[in-house]
């Protein structure tokens, strides 16, 4: 990471809450006294069509879309979408993803196979490399569906942001009915 910005990127498939993450990581970054830029990039369908969003922070920061070659963490939520999304990464990149797949249409179709071994191959181009069961500890902390929270958590190890801070923005954040199971997920995954 350079001195004057980070660069994030957000990457997996509608409805896995990526929108929501990126919200909290903006807030967290904004509460910290950051200047920060968000965009998103929202795939065909509200649902299953890929989602990136580029999350950038530092002391100025001009433009909301990370340059090829210059992601500094790449927090994935599925596997595929995780490998399409290295060529945005500098060397020496973090990753941290989900350990999680869905299956594209041309693989329910039977066109084509889920490739295997993603997780060893992102490992072996990016050593600061986290595999995440987001599922298996949302549903530790109480829903599912918090698995976002769960990789917000993991993610937030790798960024020098105190712990209240990352409280506030998931108070301000997150809806008053999930906070607590959202406070309970992001704790499990800051613990990894």
């Amino acid at each position: 990471m350079n001195d004057s910005v980070t660069n994030i990127l957000l990457v997996g498939v509608g409805g896995q809450g990526i929108l929501l993450a990126s919200e909290i990581l903006s807030e967290a970054f904004m509460l910290a006294g950051h200047e920060v830029k968000k965009s998103e990039i929202h795939g065909m369908s509200q649902r299953g069509g890929s989602v990136v969003s580029h999350v950038r922070f530092g002391n100025e920061v001009f433009s909301p879309v990370v340059p090829e070659g210059e992601g500094d963490i790449l927090f994935g939520f599925e596997l595929l979408e995780t490998c399409r999304a290295l060529p945005l990464l500098r060397p020496g990149a973090k990753v941290v993803v989900n350990d999680y797949r869905i299956l594209p249409p041309s693989i329910l179709l039977g066109q084509a196979e889920y490739p295997k071994g993603l997780a060893e191959k992102i490992k072996a181009q990016f050593p600061d490399f986290l595999l995440v069961d987001g599922q298996g500890l949302a549903l530790a902390a109480g829903d599912v569906r918090a698995a976002n929270t769960v990789l917000l958590g993991a993610v937030s190890k790798r960024l020098s942001i105190a712990d209240e801070v990352w409280q506030q923005a998931l108070e301000k954040m997150v809806p008053k009915k999930a906070l607590e199971i959202n406070l309970k997920a992001f704790a499990l995954g800051r613990a990894l």
